[in-house]
């Protein structure tokens, strides 16, 4: 079974439920939504790179999306984030 959890659909499921579980409406809305939509399409590295951006706490990742003045996020989560504002149109 442990390759099972390697398997790239297992991975995108759970990102997909990640994703929309995360505590908070506003996180659940945002972050399920996004990853209903495009997380099918992901490829292995943009994959293993949601799953990074998924394990960072809940009050940043909420920061930099709803807070026009927080200070801008690097590596991983500054991609994310840009991506799920373009998709948020926000």
């Amino acid at each position: 079974m442990p390759e099972q959890a390697n398997d790239p659909e297992t991975r995108r499921r759970r990102a997909l439920y990640r994703a929309a579980h995360r505590g908070t409406r506003e996180l659940d809305w945002l972050l399920g939504r996004f990853a209903e939509a495009e997380v099918g399409g992901f490829d292995e590295n943009e994959l293993a790179a949601f799953e990074e951006f998924l394990s960072l706490p809940d009050p940043d990742i909420q920061e930099w999306l709803m807070d026009p003045d927080a200070p801008q996020p690097h590596g991983v989560a500054a991609e994310f984030v840009k991506r799920l504002k373009q998709f948020h149109r926000i």
